[in-house]
């Protein structure tokens, strides 16, 4: 029996799989990402990718890969009484300084999987695909798992273990987590067609609120539609080029919609179900196998990549020494965003089915999600806050220039492995050095200019520091004279030997 050593075991190399090992990969930490599937999954289950997601995919350096791979929303087209009415799928919104994306953006997951696949290859990291994770166990040491590969059993002993694994998730199984909700009581069919018939320039949807409602979206990037229809609680349903083509006939009463081929198909029944744990000392939960959503909203795939992202760097920051603390805020900052998430997909369900409306707005977006309760923060309580923003929430972004005259935005000073630390009208040479912390100001002597005053108007006029986390969010806001509680905060997060003096 061959036998394999690594920090993480990923078992699922879906959306939230792959996106977990880019982090690994990106800050060096070796890791072993496997699948029981033989090959990658070909659907177009999740298409959604939020606002939110896309600055994560810009840290990941892969947003404008996704833009060129995929598309904005058509209109919803509603087809009633002889003729149709369009109406936006998404209440329209412009960039802002602070906000550079705006809208979702369509991407079918299959195609965000391989995008997500070629930036793990960038990093020298390939999925293990028909490799199946059968058995595992922990102590205060490490898992020591057991996997089927084509080839054999193979023993991997590794730090930590994820489950990546889907709603059926092995790993949540193997723990005894368990993972109450609900079945929402709808039974759907979404499969991946090639046809002729309908334009690409809306969402065509038919008999909304009704058990015969059908639509087939354009998917973009392809030349296919997804269809999504409800179906029957109980019995078969046939998902053969003829059986799919006569329910399209049946419910659209369109016979010049010709069906050619079916590239995938699924039938599934709604679930809202979230674990009750995300953790097992060194076994973790992440995606699908934490927390399952209906798909109203676009938030089940953008919440599983959003785990990850959270996750990642914490796994890092655990196996280079940093205090248990960090690597314990997981469960309690995903877990209930989940728990909100998961009721919004649940009310925009209900008024789906109600109403037939699928309109989205900010809501779905998650640009609001926080971490208020964060044990990461440094305490609202020492009253060392500064303008308007508040530790727990989304760094905003802001065009501004280097001091050498180069337009530049805080995004790209936030991008990477690191903590920030942004001083607004500070001094710099007050701040400790550390290594993964980079310092940025403003002001005299600062290497960044708020020539349009971007910066000001989203972190506050006031003079002071605000602490950005490697996924983006704040750390802690503090005036000038709370800079020595800051990095009190910071040498309890990075450990006091990460500090060097500052030039």
């Amino acid at each position: 029996m061959a036998g394999t050593t690594t920090d993480v075991l990923i078992s699922g190399a879906g959306a939230a799989g792959l996106a977990l090992a880019i982090e690994l990969g990106r800050r060096n930490v070796p890791f072993l990402l496997i699948d029981k599937s033989p090959q990658p999954f070909h659907g177009s289950r999740g298409k959604g990718i939020q606002p939110r997601t896309q600055e994560v995919f810009e840290d990941m350096g892969i947003v404008d890969r996704a833009f060129a791979a995929g598309g904005l929303y058509p209109v919803q087209r509603e087809y009633k009484d002889g003729g149709f009415v369009d109406e936006p799928m998404t209440e329209h919104r412009d960039p802002t300084p602070s906000e550079p994306y705006a809208m979702p953006l369509m991407l079918p997951q299959f195609l965000t999987e391989a995008i997500l696949r070629d930036r793990l290859a960038e990093l020298g990291h390939r999925v293990q695909f028909g490799h199946e994770l059968t058995a595992f166990k922990q102590d205060a040491a490490g898992v020591r798992a057991t996997v089927k590969t084509g080839a054999g059993r193979q023993t991997i002993e590794a730090k930590y273990l994820v489950g990546t694994d889907g709603g059926r998730s092995f790993v949540r199984q193997a723990l005894g987590i368990d993972f109450p909700g609900r079945t929402l009581g709808v039974r759907a069919l979404v499969a991946d067609l090639d046809l002729d018939g309908l334009g690409d320039d809306a969402w065509h949807r038919w008999n909304e609120g009704t058990p015969d409602q059908i639509s087939l979206c354009p998917l973009r990037g392809t030349t296919m539609f997804q269809l999504q229809a409800p179906v029957p609680l109980d019995g078969d349903v046939d998902l053969s080029v003829a059986g799919i083509a006569a329910m399209i006939l049946r419910r659209t009463r369109r016979d010049d919609i010709r069906l050619h081929a079916v590239s995938w198909a699924s039938v599934y029944s709604m679930n809202a179900r979230l674990a009750d744990r995300y953790r097992v000392a060194r076994v973790f939960l992440a995606g699908d196998s934490a927390h399952i959503h209906p798909p109203t909203g676009g938030q089940g795939l953008n919440t599983s990549i959003q785990d990850s992202y959270n996750l990642g760097w914490k796994l890092a920051a655990a196996l280079a020494g940093a205090p248990e603390i960090v690597l314990g805020s997981y469960e309690t900052e995903r877990r209930l965003v989940a728990a909100d998430v998961l009721g919004l997909s649940t009310k925009l369900l209900d008024a789906a089915r109600a109403s037939g409306n699928m309109r989205r707005g900010r809501e779905t977006q998650q640009l609001d999600l926080a971490y208020p309760d964060s044990p990461l923060s440094l305490g609202i309580d020492l009253r060392l806050r500064t303008g308007h923003l508040f530790p727990g929430e989304r760094a905003p972004d802001a065009p501004c220039v280097g001091s050498g005259g180069q337009p530049t935005r805080l995004f790209h000073l936030f991008r990477g492995t690191h903590w920030t630390l942004l001083g607004i009208d500070a001094d710099r040479s007050a701040a400790k050095a550390r290594k993964n912390l980079r310092i940025h100001t403003t002001g005299a002597r600062g290497d960044i200019v708020d020539h349009s005053g971007h910066i000001r108007e989203a972190y506050g006029e006031a003079p002071g520091w605000v602490l950005i986390r490697p996924d983006g969010y704040i750390g802690a806001t503090v005036p000038a004279s709370g800079l020595a509680a800051l990095e009190q905060h910071v040498e309890s997060l990075m450990g006091r030997s990460t500090a060097m003096k500052s030039n």
